[in-house]
């Protein structure tokens, strides 16, 4: 028996009400998941894109002086010998800030003194054993010698400058774009000029949210005397959760003019700084399950209420010869009728809906692969919902057909 899809048709408009609501909840479920699934995907990528730096066996300590007896530079000195001295640690140095941490310092480097500054590129203060610390990849020129590290800055002269320095292959492509910028020279806001002697590549900075995260300097001096003194300390894979408490208790001990104010693996401070985005997710994927788990509720119920309320009539077509595959059909494409307008509709929604996502929130525009993966899954589940209700129709006896009310 083949199927006539104008008696669906008619159906349908005969009552319209409820086909008109689920048409509606199809296309509003469809702009959300396509713009949820959109920013939740940008979302998971920024969160777990390379930084180039060992995550997974680094720990962050901060150490500070609270007493006029202390004196930073003897200590630093003291605490790098006994970070480097233990089994188990690769390389440790001091630093004045905390990669993938969103706080830190920044300085305007140019190509010429007269050059027009635009912004604030990301900087870091390290040793000779900094890049071994963080676990980059040197690809051009090489590290900062030991004799090379400058002493830290006072409070009586924050002025000054470094002869080398150290960028990332990002930030080296940007000052001097098809050129090696091994031997150039940049000038920082008061004009010094320093030569770049190595490129490392990948590597993230402090600050993961900003334009350009993987635009990096490194600096070869101390951390300045006037503020606290953070060590970077990297361990052979398995080691670092017992090496953390082993040191915290050690330093916590070993000089009593200073505190140390916490010793954490670099991760809780990258967690941290995508806390916005990883809630964010959750929050999407949140709504986005629940908003389709409604819809296809509203699928299931119409089809349910419009099997319910053609007993007879399914009775009857069985009685001339429809078989149960054909009623199936019935109830399936008429479904599919409800879905493909509401889907249609959504696809409008969707995109209107991207388009002012990325006016008013600086968001790419939608990518139409979503859209028409978000058309092809919600169809498919409205299918899936009504399919219950349809078998179910197809198990009514023609017997029906005869009975009275």
């Amino acid at each position: 028996m083949s199927l006539n899809i104008r008696p669906v048709l008619r159906a349908l408009l005969r009552n319209r009400t409820g086909a008109v609501l689920v048409a509606v909840q199809v296309a509003i479920a469809l702009a959300v998941l396509v713009n949820a699934a959109y920013i939740t995907v940008q979302r998971f990528e920024k969160v777990h894109r390379p930084t180039g730096i060992d995550e997974q066996n680094i720990m962050v300590i901060e150490s500070a002086g609270f007493t006029n007896r202390f004196r930073q530079g003897p200590s630093v000195q003291e605490d790098l010998a006994y970070l480097r001295g233990l089994r188990g640690v690769i390389a440790a140095t001091a630093t004045n800030a905390v990669p993938l941490s969103s706080g830190g310092n920044s300085d305007s480097i140019v190509t010429r003194p007269e050059a027009t500054r635009t912004g604030y590129i990301n900087d870091m203060e390290i040793d000779e054993q900094g890049l071994d610390a963080l676990g980059v990849r040197l690809i051009a020129g090489r590290n900062f010698r030991h004799e090379e590290i400058l002493p830290p800055r006072t409070k009586a002269d924050i002025s000054g400058s470094v002869p080398q320095i150290i960028v990332s292959r990002a930030l080296g492509e940007y000052l001097f774009p098809h050129q090696s910028p091994l031997g150039k020279q940049v000038y920082d806001v008061k004009n010094h000029a320093a030569t770049i002697i190595g490129v490392v590549d990948p590597v993230m900075g402090n600050f993961p949210d900003s334009d350009h995260p993987d635009w990096v300097f490194f600096l070869p001096r101390m951390p300045d005397e006037f503020i606290v003194v953070r060590y970077l300390v990297r361990t052979v894979p398995g080691q670092r959760a017992a090496l953390m408490r082993l040191i915290e208790a050690q330093l916590a001990t070993s000089n009593p003019d200073r505190v140390i104010n916490y010793v954490r693996p670099l991760g809780y401070f990258k967690n941290l700084s995508y806390l916005a985005d990883s809630s964010m997710e959750i929050y999407l994927l949140t709504v986005t399950g629940l908003v389709i788990a409604v819809t296809s509720l509203g699928i299931f119920a119409l089809a349910t209420f419009n099997v319910s309320t053609r007993t007879r009539q399914i009775g009857t077509r069985r009685a001339v010869g429809a078989r149960r595959r054909d009623i199936v059909s019935y109830f399936l494409v008429e479904n599919a009728l409800i879905t493909s307008t509401g889907v249609l509709l959504g696809c409008v929604l969707a995109l209107a809906a991207g388009y002012w996502l990325s006016l008013h929130y600086a968001l790419p525009r939608l990518d139409l692969y979503y859209l028409v993966g978000g058309v092809l899954s919600l169809w498919g589940i409205g299918q899936l919902a009504a399919w219950a209700p349809a078998h179910r129709a197809a198990l009514v006896p023609p017997s029906v057909a005869t009975r009275t009310v």
